[in-house]
């Protein structure tokens, strides 16, 4: 009889560490030569369960099988459960093989084909589910106190991590995975946020220009350019503040489980939780759903700062009398109706004026950027040590860094490694993170190194008088651009405005090259860290708001 092999395992690590396949074809050959048949394939699935049917091996298998006229007439198993786990499934398959007139048979649990053989298989099958069902859930139990203890259960770890083996008591030389921060990785995630939030050389970024940004720059996704997606799971995965979970995921239905079964790993922080927050907050205020991108990229003068003091929705432009007369509305009334906010209308032409007016004549005058600037001094000199151990701690993982890429040149250079592509692969890779590294290194020296202290009242005064007359001026896409730059959001209340900005920022500002000050036509991008809401510059306290009354 002309027949074919089956030989499964449930798992690729058992397949390239066990020899239970081996072992199975053996016994299998051999009992079709001590029974006088003829084998004429051999199936081997390298890690598949048998719980169900999507093994494309096993596919493969049906699909000959049910070829006419016959390649096989018997497929020969080491048990039944090698075949199946599911009894139903199991009687489904064989029923559809016997059509065919194709029989399956175990080599050590042989049943004969009347009746009394088909309950026996039925009999079997009941029990080989029955203890795959049991060895499921002891093994979701273990791997669930595996997790409660802070090791890692998955094969390929996230991005910005590595899964270290660790030798834990009790594990008879046994390693298990902990999952420790990758330097290399964890400073792209910590440029994405950094990107997400503050902007790129004073224009803002969304994930699609980050994405382009990190590509161009060669900070590769794990060899890979990057995309859209992959920045939007970094932006909005609560893993990077150490908020990690396990058995989130039903393998079975790919359906999410209720919260009550998720286990917590504890696992080392990336991002600090006030800063995935703010990411969090302010791709909610970007989703299309609740603010169109048109706003975000606006010409509008106030659209992206104006907010309400009501009910804390945006504002933006809308007009009336077929475009004769525009205002600023609360996106709240304009969504949900005048009932959902008591909030009036604002004139957008007064508005603009007003605020610009009093920015000009009462914010940024230079008694009051004095002011500002020596308040920022006293904020930097008390941060400066937490500031110089970062800088510290970046100087010696980029020493580890540069080291390791001086063992790869010279390993290449006397001939000891070939030149292929895993090792340029490798040598790409210590690229990435030496200039992730000098990158991250450059913005906290940047932080640290805020030239306040050099400013002179005759810079300040400059400024003030350049400043003024820019956001004075007619030309309202340069004055939107300062104030994207310089102030974070205007709360307005009834008749009162509410401005809130960033010292940092405009220290920034107003060290700008003393020849250019005074002659500026557009708003200076050549100073990268020179935007709004960065690290150095937390949410503004009570001494950097200003009030006006419109």
């Amino acid at each position: 009889m002309h027949v074919a092999l089956y030989a499964r395992v449930s798992t690729v690590r058992q397949a390239d560490n066990d020899l239970s396949i081996p072992d199975q074809l053996r016994q299998l050959n051999e009992w079709c030569k001590a029974n006088g048949h003829l084998v004429v394939h051999e199936y081997i699935e390298p890690g598949a369960s048998a719980t169900d049917d999507k093994r494309p091996i096993f596919q493969q298998l049906i699909n000959d099988a049910l070829q006419k006229p016959q390649t096989f007439e018997a497929i020969i198993i080491h048990s039944f459960s090698r075949f199946f786990r599911d009894a139903i499934q199991f009687g489904v398959y064989e029923r559809k093989l016997g059509k065919n007139k194709v029989k399956v048979f175990s080599i050590t649990q042989q049943t004969s084909d009347d009746s009394a053989g088909e309950m026996m298989r039925r009999i079997i099958n009941t029990f080989d589910e029955y203890n795959s069902k049991e060895n499921s859930k002891h093994t979701s139990r273990a791997m669930k106190e595996n997790a409660r203890q802070g090791f890692f259960n998955g094969s390929k770890p996230p991005f910005g991590y590595i899964a270290a083996s660790t030798e834990t008591d009790g594990s008879h030389g046994r390693k298990k995975k902990k999952l420790e921060i990758n330097e290399a990785e964890a400073g792209i995630v910590r440029i994405i946020y950094d990107l997400y939030l503050n902007g790129y050389q004073g224009k803002q970024m969304g994930c699609k220009e980050i994405a382009k940004h990190l590509t161009d720059k060669g900070l590769l996704m794990r060899g890979k350019s990057w995309r859209i997606q992959k920045v939007h799971k970094i932006l909005s995965d609560p893993l990077y503040m150490g908020d990690y979970y396990f058995n989130v995921i039903d393998s079975k239905t790919k359906q999410k489980r209720p919260p009550t079964e998720w286990v917590k790993t504890n696992i080392p922080v990336i991002i600090d939780a006030e800063k995935f927050e703010q990411a969090r907050t302010r791709r909610l205020l970007r989703a299309p759903a609740k603010t169109p991108p048109r706003i975000t990229t606006s010409p509008t003068l106030l659209t992206g700062l104006l907010k309400c003091g009501v009910c804390g929705g945006s504002m933006t432009l809308v007009t009336g009398k077929s475009g004769r007369y525009k205002y600023y509305k609360c996106t709240t009334r304009q969504n949900k109706g005048n009932h959902a906010c008591s909030s009036s209308n604002h004139p957008m032409e007064a508005t603009d004026q007003q605020v610009l007016n009093k920015l000009a004549e009462k914010v940024f005058t230079p008694e009051r950027v004095h002011s500002m600037m020596t308040a920022l001094r006293k904020r930097i000199k008390s941060s400066k040590d937490t500031q110089q151990q970062r800088v510290n701690e970046l100087n010696r993982q980029l020493k580890v860094v540069e080291e390791r890429q001086h063992r790869l040149l010279d390993a290449i250079e006397t001939g000891i490694v070939d030149l292929d592509e895993t090792v340029q692969r490798r040598a790409q890779q210590l690229k990435s993170a030496r200039e992730a590294l000098l990158i991250e290194q450059a913005g906290v020296r940047r932080e640290h190194s805020l030239p306040v202290d050099q400013l002179k009242a005759s810079q300040v005064d400059a400024f003030a008088k350049t400043l003024k007359a820019k956001l004075l001026a007619k030309d309202s896409a340069i004055a939107k651009s300062y104030l994207n730059l310089l102030v974070d959001e205007i709360v307005v209340k009834d008749n009162t405005a509410t401005i809130r900005g960033s010292y940092g920022a405009l220290a920034h500002a107003v060290t700008i090259d003393d020849k250019k000050v005074g002659h500026l036509k557009q708003v200076p991008t050549s100073i990268s860290v020179w935007c709004a809401r960065r690290d150095s510059n937390p949410l503004p306290s009570a001494s950097e708001t200003d009030t006006l009354s419109k």
